[in-house]
Protein backbone atom coordinates (compact mmCIF):
# COMPACT_ATOMS: atom_id res chain seq x y z
CA UNK A 1 0.00 0.00 0.00
CA UNK A 2 1.19 3.53 -0.77
CA UNK A 3 1.83 6.19 1.80
CA UNK A 4 -1.18 8.21 0.04
CA UNK A 5 -3.07 4.73 0.20
CA UNK A 6 -2.08 4.63 3.96
CA UNK A 7 -2.90 8.09 4.60
CA UNK A 8 -5.94 8.07 3.10
CA UNK A 9 -7.27 4.74 5.35
CA UNK A 10 -6.02 6.52 7.94
CA UNK A 11 -8.32 9.48 7.60
CA UNK A 12 -11.23 7.49 6.81
CA UNK A 13 -10.65 5.25 10.05
CA UNK A 14 -10.39 8.38 12.02
CA UNK A 15 -13.67 9.75 10.59
CA UNK A 16 -15.68 6.39 11.53
CA UNK A 17 -14.49 6.99 15.00
CA UNK A 18 -15.58 10.39 15.15
CA UNK A 19 -18.85 9.52 13.50
CA UNK A 20 -19.40 6.44 16.03
CA UNK A 21 -18.28 8.86 18.74
CA UNK A 22 -21.04 11.61 17.84
CA UNK A 23 -23.57 9.08 17.60
CA UNK A 24 -23.03 8.00 21.27
CA UNK A 25 -22.99 11.86 22.02
CA UNK A 26 -26.12 12.37 20.61
CA UNK A 27 -28.12 9.34 21.90
CA UNK A 28 -27.23 10.22 25.31
CA UNK A 29 -28.17 14.02 24.88
CA UNK A 30 -31.43 12.82 23.07
CA UNK A 31 -32.30 10.27 26.18
CA UNK A 32 -31.48 12.92 28.90
CA UNK A 33 -34.26 14.97 27.12
CA UNK A 34 -36.88 12.90 27.67
CA UNK A 35 -35.81 10.15 30.46
CA UNK A 36 -35.61 7.38 27.79
CA UNK A 37 -32.09 6.31 29.34
CA UNK A 38 -31.05 3.02 27.19
CA UNK A 39 -28.16 1.85 30.42
CA UNK A 40 -28.82 1.93 34.20
CA UNK A 41 -30.79 4.13 36.67
CA UNK A 42 -29.77 2.97 39.61
CA UNK A 43 -27.22 0.00 39.47
CA UNK A 44 -28.50 -0.85 35.70
CA UNK A 45 -31.52 -1.79 34.08
CA UNK A 46 -32.00 -6.11 34.06
CA UNK A 47 -34.21 -6.89 30.91
CA UNK A 48 -32.65 -10.09 30.11
CA UNK A 49 -32.22 -12.16 32.87
CA UNK A 50 -30.89 -12.10 36.23
CA UNK A 51 -27.55 -11.98 36.05
CA UNK A 52 -25.76 -8.67 36.14
CA UNK A 53 -26.55 -6.65 33.47
CA UNK A 54 -23.47 -3.79 32.64
CA UNK A 55 -25.00 -0.56 31.90
CA UNK A 56 -22.75 -1.23 29.18
CA UNK A 57 -23.91 -4.06 27.92
CA UNK A 58 -26.47 -4.34 25.00
CA UNK A 59 -29.93 -3.32 26.04
CA UNK A 60 -33.37 -4.98 25.96
CA UNK A 61 -34.01 -6.42 22.22
CA UNK A 62 -29.78 -5.92 21.49
CA UNK A 63 -27.57 -8.81 21.34
CA UNK A 64 -23.70 -8.87 22.22
CA UNK A 65 -22.34 -8.38 18.78
CA UNK A 66 -25.38 -6.01 17.37
CA UNK A 67 -25.67 -2.40 16.82
CA UNK A 68 -28.30 -0.10 17.25
CA UNK A 69 -29.66 1.66 14.67
CA UNK A 70 -27.39 4.83 14.39
CA UNK A 71 -28.73 8.14 15.04
CA UNK A 72 -27.62 9.73 11.52
CA UNK A 73 -29.82 6.70 9.91
CA UNK A 74 -32.85 7.70 12.71
CA UNK A 75 -32.16 11.21 11.81
CA UNK A 76 -32.42 10.76 8.22
CA UNK A 77 -35.75 8.64 8.47
CA UNK A 78 -37.18 12.90 9.30
CA UNK A 79 -39.49 14.30 7.32
CA UNK A 80 -41.18 10.31 6.40
CA UNK A 81 -44.47 10.40 5.78
CA UNK A 82 -46.29 7.48 8.18
CA UNK A 83 -49.50 5.67 7.19
CA UNK A 84 -50.12 8.79 4.88
CA UNK A 85 -50.90 10.57 7.65
CA UNK A 86 -48.29 11.23 10.61
CA UNK A 87 -44.85 13.65 9.22
CA UNK A 88 -41.93 12.24 11.58
CA UNK A 89 -40.01 15.70 12.58
CA UNK A 90 -37.21 15.64 15.15
CA UNK A 91 -36.11 12.21 17.41
CA UNK A 92 -37.10 13.02 21.00
CA UNK A 93 -35.41 10.03 22.65
CA UNK A 94 -33.78 6.38 21.88
CA UNK A 95 -33.62 3.51 24.27
CA UNK A 96 -33.03 -0.42 23.76
CA UNK A 97 -36.47 -0.73 22.39
CA UNK A 98 -36.62 1.64 19.51
CA UNK A 99 -36.92 5.54 18.95
CA UNK A 100 -39.53 8.32 20.20
CA UNK A 101 -40.44 11.20 17.33
CA UNK A 102 -41.91 14.30 17.53
CA UNK A 103 -44.51 14.02 14.86
CA UNK A 104 -47.40 16.11 12.86
CA UNK A 105 -50.50 14.66 12.32
CA UNK A 106 -51.02 16.38 9.13
CA UNK A 107 -54.97 15.05 9.29
CA UNK A 108 -56.27 16.90 12.28
CA UNK A 109 -53.38 19.35 12.61
CA UNK A 110 -52.00 18.45 15.88
CA UNK A 111 -48.28 17.44 16.95
CA UNK A 112 -47.92 13.87 18.20
CA UNK A 113 -45.30 11.59 19.28
CA UNK A 114 -44.55 8.35 17.40
CA UNK A 115 -42.73 5.39 18.64
CA UNK A 116 -41.17 3.30 16.98
CA UNK A 117 -40.12 -0.76 17.33
CA UNK A 118 -36.40 -0.73 16.39
CA UNK A 119 -35.20 -4.38 15.66
CA UNK A 120 -30.91 -4.59 16.11
CA UNK A 121 -29.42 -5.71 13.31
CA UNK A 122 -28.78 -9.70 14.34
CA UNK A 123 -32.10 -10.84 15.68
CA UNK A 124 -33.82 -14.04 15.23
CA UNK A 125 -37.92 -14.24 13.66
CA UNK A 126 -38.70 -15.29 17.76
CA UNK A 127 -37.33 -12.63 19.01
CA UNK A 128 -38.65 -10.69 16.40
CA UNK A 129 -41.81 -12.15 17.34
CA UNK A 130 -41.58 -10.97 20.85
CA UNK A 131 -40.56 -7.75 20.31
CA UNK A 132 -43.51 -6.99 18.34
CA UNK A 133 -46.20 -8.22 20.63
CA UNK A 134 -44.18 -6.65 23.89
CA UNK A 135 -44.67 -3.07 21.79
CA UNK A 136 -48.46 -4.04 20.73
CA UNK A 137 -48.54 -4.87 24.79
CA UNK A 138 -47.91 -2.10 25.69
CA UNK A 139 -50.22 -0.11 23.21
CA UNK A 140 -53.14 -1.91 24.48
CA UNK A 141 -52.05 -1.91 28.03
CA UNK A 142 -51.79 2.26 28.13
CA UNK A 143 -55.56 2.15 25.55
CA UNK A 144 -57.33 0.48 28.50
CA UNK A 145 -56.08 3.05 31.09
CA UNK A 146 -58.62 5.89 31.51
CA UNK A 147 -56.24 8.43 33.68
CA UNK A 148 -55.22 11.38 33.13
CA UNK A 149 -52.10 10.61 34.60
CA UNK A 150 -51.58 8.19 31.59
CA UNK A 151 -50.24 8.93 27.80
CA UNK A 152 -53.12 9.04 25.34
CA UNK A 153 -53.02 6.35 22.47
CA UNK A 154 -54.14 7.74 19.70
CA UNK A 155 -53.26 4.92 17.18
CA UNK A 156 -50.99 1.90 16.07
CA UNK A 157 -49.36 1.67 12.49
CA UNK A 158 -47.77 -1.11 10.99
CA UNK A 159 -44.81 -0.31 8.57
CA UNK A 160 -41.76 -1.52 8.04
CA UNK A 161 -43.23 -5.09 9.07
CA UNK A 162 -42.94 -3.35 12.45
CA UNK A 163 -45.83 -1.31 14.55
CA UNK A 164 -45.30 2.50 15.46
CA UNK A 165 -47.42 3.79 18.19
CA UNK A 166 -49.03 6.87 17.22
CA UNK A 167 -49.49 8.74 20.85
CA UNK A 168 -50.16 12.16 22.96
CA UNK A 169 -46.87 14.07 23.25
CA UNK A 170 -46.15 15.64 26.73
CA UNK A 171 -44.17 18.26 26.71
CA UNK A 172 -41.80 18.79 29.55
CA UNK A 173 -39.54 16.40 31.66
CA UNK A 174 -38.91 13.39 33.56
CA UNK A 175 -38.91 13.58 37.27
CA UNK A 176 -35.07 12.51 37.00
CA UNK A 177 -34.48 14.91 35.06
CA UNK A 178 -36.22 17.49 37.51
CA UNK A 179 -34.48 16.23 40.18
CA UNK A 180 -30.79 16.22 38.44
CA UNK A 181 -31.55 19.74 37.06
CA UNK A 182 -33.78 21.63 39.37
CA UNK A 183 -32.66 20.02 43.08
CA UNK A 184 -34.72 17.49 45.41
CA UNK A 185 -38.66 17.58 46.01
CA UNK A 186 -40.27 18.65 49.48
CA UNK A 187 -41.89 16.87 51.09
CA UNK A 188 -45.08 18.34 49.96
CA UNK A 189 -44.15 18.34 46.02
CA UNK A 190 -42.96 14.78 46.01
CA UNK A 191 -46.79 13.45 47.95
CA UNK A 192 -48.09 15.57 44.92
CA UNK A 193 -46.57 13.64 42.34
CA UNK A 194 -47.28 10.09 44.55
CA UNK A 195 -50.98 10.66 44.40
CA UNK A 196 -50.77 11.47 40.85
CA UNK A 197 -48.56 8.20 40.62
CA UNK A 198 -50.74 6.07 42.54
CA UNK A 199 -54.09 6.97 40.71
CA UNK A 200 -52.79 6.14 37.31
CA UNK A 201 -52.01 2.49 39.09
CA UNK A 202 -54.87 2.09 40.60
CA UNK A 203 -56.26 2.71 36.99
CA UNK A 204 -54.13 0.33 35.98
CA UNK A 205 -54.52 -2.41 38.53
CA UNK A 206 -58.51 -2.34 38.04
CA UNK A 207 -57.92 -3.33 34.42
CA UNK A 208 -55.28 -6.03 35.56
CA UNK A 209 -52.51 -4.51 34.52
CA UNK A 210 -48.80 -4.00 36.21
CA UNK A 211 -46.81 -1.37 34.93
CA UNK A 212 -43.39 -2.84 36.76
CA UNK A 213 -41.02 -0.32 35.48
CA UNK A 214 -42.30 2.39 38.15
CA UNK A 215 -38.79 4.66 38.59
CA UNK A 216 -38.33 8.47 38.09
CA UNK A 217 -37.43 8.43 34.63
CA UNK A 218 -40.91 6.84 33.64
CA UNK A 219 -42.73 9.61 35.09
CA UNK A 220 -42.99 12.82 33.00
CA UNK A 221 -43.51 16.22 34.85
CA UNK A 222 -45.31 18.24 31.73
CA UNK A 223 -45.21 22.26 31.81
CA UNK A 224 -48.18 22.61 33.28
CA UNK A 225 -47.81 20.75 36.16
CA UNK A 226 -49.02 16.83 35.08
CA UNK A 227 -48.27 14.21 36.51
CA UNK A 228 -47.99 11.57 33.84
CA UNK A 229 -46.75 7.93 34.43
CA UNK A 230 -44.88 6.82 30.82
CA UNK A 231 -43.27 3.45 29.21
CA UNK A 232 -45.80 0.13 29.95
CA UNK A 233 -43.24 -1.65 27.64
CA UNK A 234 -42.59 -4.49 30.15
CA UNK A 235 -46.41 -3.97 32.05
CA UNK A 236 -48.09 -7.28 32.60
CA UNK A 237 -51.40 -7.80 31.62
CA UNK A 238 -53.54 -9.93 33.43
CA UNK A 239 -54.61 -13.01 31.02
CA UNK A 240 -51.80 -12.55 28.51
CA UNK A 241 -49.51 -15.47 28.08
CA UNK A 242 -45.91 -14.37 29.41
CA UNK A 243 -43.35 -13.22 27.02
CA UNK A 244 -40.31 -13.16 29.40
CA UNK A 245 -38.26 -16.20 29.81
CA UNK A 246 -38.83 -18.46 32.58
CA UNK A 247 -35.95 -17.42 35.55
CA UNK A 248 -35.40 -13.79 33.89
CA UNK A 249 -36.44 -10.78 35.22
CA UNK A 250 -37.24 -7.29 33.83
CA UNK A 251 -36.70 -3.68 35.26
CA UNK A 252 -34.33 -1.32 36.77
CA UNK A 253 -32.92 -3.41 39.73
CA UNK A 254 -33.01 -0.43 42.57
CA UNK A 255 -37.10 0.15 41.79
CA UNK A 256 -37.95 -3.78 41.58
CA UNK A 257 -39.77 -5.11 44.55
CA UNK A 258 -38.44 -8.12 47.14
CA UNK A 259 -40.82 -10.54 45.53
CA UNK A 260 -40.00 -9.93 42.13
CA UNK A 261 -36.12 -10.09 43.07
CA UNK A 262 -37.22 -13.65 45.07
CA UNK A 263 -38.94 -15.04 41.62
CA UNK A 264 -42.32 -15.27 42.72
CA UNK A 265 -45.50 -13.68 41.12
CA UNK A 266 -46.02 -9.92 41.60
CA UNK A 267 -49.64 -8.78 42.01
CA UNK A 268 -50.29 -4.62 42.56
CA UNK A 269 -47.98 -4.69 45.62
CA UNK A 270 -44.87 -5.02 43.59
CA UNK A 271 -45.87 -1.85 41.92
CA UNK A 272 -46.42 -0.19 45.26
CA UNK A 273 -43.30 -0.82 46.08
CA UNK A 274 -41.40 0.75 43.39
CA UNK A 275 -43.33 3.84 44.13
CA UNK A 276 -42.02 3.78 47.95
CA UNK A 277 -38.45 3.69 45.86
CA UNK A 278 -39.71 6.82 43.43
CA UNK A 279 -40.68 8.55 46.51
CA UNK A 280 -37.53 8.25 48.23
CA UNK A 281 -35.50 9.21 45.58
CA UNK A 282 -37.70 12.45 44.84
CA UNK A 283 -36.41 13.67 48.14
CA UNK A 284 -33.21 12.10 48.40
CA UNK A 285 -31.96 12.23 45.16
CA UNK A 286 -30.61 8.63 45.06
CA UNK A 287 -32.52 5.30 44.79
CA UNK A 288 -33.04 3.55 48.32
CA UNK A 289 -30.88 0.70 47.28
CA UNK A 290 -28.10 1.02 44.74
CA UNK A 291 -24.77 -1.08 45.63
CA UNK A 292 -23.37 -1.03 41.87
CA UNK A 293 -24.22 -3.76 40.12
CA UNK A 294 -27.28 -5.62 39.66
CA UNK A 295 -26.94 -8.83 41.35
CA UNK A 296 -25.74 -6.59 44.83
CA UNK A 297 -28.42 -4.85 44.37
CA UNK A 298 -31.34 -6.78 44.23
CA UNK A 299 -29.54 -8.68 47.15
CA UNK A 300 -29.41 -5.80 49.20
CA UNK A 301 -33.40 -5.41 48.18
CA UNK A 302 -34.60 -8.29 49.65
CA UNK A 303 -32.14 -8.59 52.54
CA UNK A 304 -31.08 -4.97 53.97
CA UNK A 305 -33.18 -2.64 55.29
CA UNK A 306 -32.95 0.85 53.44
CA UNK A 307 -30.59 3.43 54.68
CA UNK A 308 -33.09 6.07 56.35
CA UNK A 309 -34.04 9.25 54.35
CA UNK A 310 -32.51 12.59 55.29
CA UNK A 311 -34.97 14.65 53.78
CA UNK A 312 -38.69 13.00 53.97
CA UNK A 313 -39.72 14.71 56.92
CA UNK A 314 -43.69 13.95 56.99
CA UNK A 315 -43.24 11.64 54.32
CA UNK A 316 -41.58 9.14 55.90
CA UNK A 317 -43.89 7.46 57.26
CA UNK A 318 -44.96 6.33 53.35
CA UNK A 319 -42.01 5.86 52.14
CA UNK A 320 -41.26 2.98 54.95
CA UNK A 321 -44.71 1.26 54.62
CA UNK A 322 -44.60 0.99 50.70
CA UNK A 323 -40.74 -0.47 51.20
CA UNK A 324 -42.02 -3.06 53.34
CA UNK A 325 -40.36 -6.76 52.23
CA UNK A 326 -43.42 -8.29 53.27
CA UNK A 327 -46.09 -7.50 50.27
CA UNK A 328 -48.64 -8.73 53.20
CA UNK A 329 -47.35 -5.76 55.68
CA UNK A 330 -47.08 -3.14 52.58
CA UNK A 331 -49.18 -0.57 52.33
CA UNK A 332 -52.09 -1.04 50.13
CA UNK A 333 -53.45 1.74 47.74
CA UNK A 334 -55.90 3.38 50.35
CA UNK A 335 -53.30 3.37 53.24
CA UNK A 336 -50.53 5.12 50.79
CA UNK A 337 -53.39 7.29 49.49
CA UNK A 338 -53.90 8.56 53.62
CA UNK A 339 -50.72 9.26 54.69
CA UNK A 340 -49.73 11.01 51.20
CA UNK A 341 -53.32 12.69 51.84
CA UNK A 342 -51.85 14.03 55.27
CA UNK A 343 -48.47 15.33 53.95
CA UNK A 344 -50.57 17.38 51.33
CA UNK A 345 -52.89 18.51 53.71
CA UNK A 346 -50.66 19.35 56.25
CA UNK A 347 -50.31 23.03 57.58
CA UNK A 348 -47.12 24.65 56.37
CA UNK A 349 -44.46 24.85 59.37
CA UNK A 350 -43.61 28.46 61.06
CA UNK A 351 -41.26 29.94 59.05
CA UNK A 352 -38.15 30.83 61.38
CA UNK A 353 -36.90 34.44 61.32
CA UNK A 354 -33.11 34.83 60.79
CA UNK A 355 -31.41 36.86 63.18
CA UNK A 356 -30.89 40.35 61.96
CA UNK A 357 -27.29 41.77 62.30
CA UNK A 358 -27.27 44.29 65.03
CA UNK A 359 -25.56 46.91 62.51
CA UNK A 360 -28.61 46.82 60.26
CA UNK A 361 -29.90 49.75 58.83
CA UNK A 362 -33.97 50.34 59.59
CA UNK A 363 -36.08 53.48 59.25
CA UNK A 364 -37.87 53.40 62.82
CA UNK A 365 -40.15 56.00 64.45
CA UNK A 366 -39.10 58.74 66.62
CA UNK A 367 -39.47 57.57 70.19
CA UNK A 368 -41.34 59.26 72.80
CA UNK A 369 -39.70 62.45 74.66
CA UNK A 370 -38.79 61.04 78.59
CA UNK A 371 -39.75 63.88 80.92
CA UNK A 372 -37.10 65.65 82.63
CA UNK A 373 -35.23 64.79 85.65
CA UNK A 374 -35.74 67.29 88.81
CA UNK A 375 -32.68 69.35 89.26
CA UNK A 376 -30.57 68.28 92.89
CA UNK A 377 -29.29 72.07 92.95
CA UNK A 378 -30.53 74.75 95.69
CA UNK A 379 -33.33 76.98 94.28
CA UNK A 380 -32.02 80.73 94.62
CA UNK A 381 -34.78 83.24 96.41
CA UNK A 382 -37.40 84.60 94.62
CA UNK A 383 -36.15 88.17 93.84
CA UNK A 384 -38.74 89.05 91.06
CA UNK A 385 -41.75 91.83 91.93
CA UNK A 386 -43.93 89.37 94.25
CA UNK A 387 -40.66 88.86 96.21
CA UNK A 388 -40.16 92.54 96.32
CA UNK A 389 -43.81 93.46 97.65
CA UNK A 390 -43.82 90.94 100.79
CA UNK A 391 -40.79 92.58 101.53
CA UNK A 392 -42.45 95.83 101.82
CA UNK A 393 -45.35 95.27 103.44
CA UNK A 394 -43.04 92.93 106.24
CA UNK A 395 -41.15 96.64 106.74
CA UNK A 396 -44.63 98.72 106.99
CA UNK A 397 -46.11 96.60 109.23
CA UNK A 398 -42.90 96.87 111.60
CA UNK A 399 -42.65 100.61 111.09
CA UNK A 400 -46.56 100.82 111.94
CA UNK A 401 -46.10 98.81 115.41
CA UNK A 402 -42.91 101.11 116.68
CA UNK A 403 -44.97 104.39 115.86
CA UNK A 404 -47.85 103.02 118.05
CA UNK A 405 -45.51 102.16 120.95
CA UNK A 406 -43.68 105.77 120.77
CA UNK A 407 -47.84 107.34 120.96
CA UNK A 408 -48.61 105.06 124.29
CA UNK A 409 -45.30 106.51 125.83
CA UNK A 410 -46.28 110.00 125.12
CA UNK A 411 -49.61 110.11 126.52
CA UNK A 412 -48.35 108.75 129.40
Amino acid sequence: MSEAERSGQARQDNSARQDSEDASAQDAKDAARTGATPGAEGAGDVRDGRSVKDPREPSEGQRPGSEPESADAARGAGGRLLAGRYRLGEVLGRGGMGTVWRAKDETLGRTVAVKELRFPSAIDDDEKRRLITRTLREAKAIARIRNNGAVTVFDVVDEDDRPWIVMELIEGKSLAEAVREDGLLEPRRAAEVGLAILDVLRAAHREGILHRDVKPSNVLIAEDGRVVLTDFGIAQVEGDPSITSTGMLVGAPSYISPERARGHKPGPAADLWSLGGLLYASVEGIPPYDKGSAIATLTAVMTEPVDPPQNAGPLEPVIYGLLAKDPDQRLDDAGARALLQDVLHAPEPAAVPEPEPADATKVVPLPPVPPEAPSLTKRPARTGPSAAATAAAGVAARGEEAAERLRGALKS
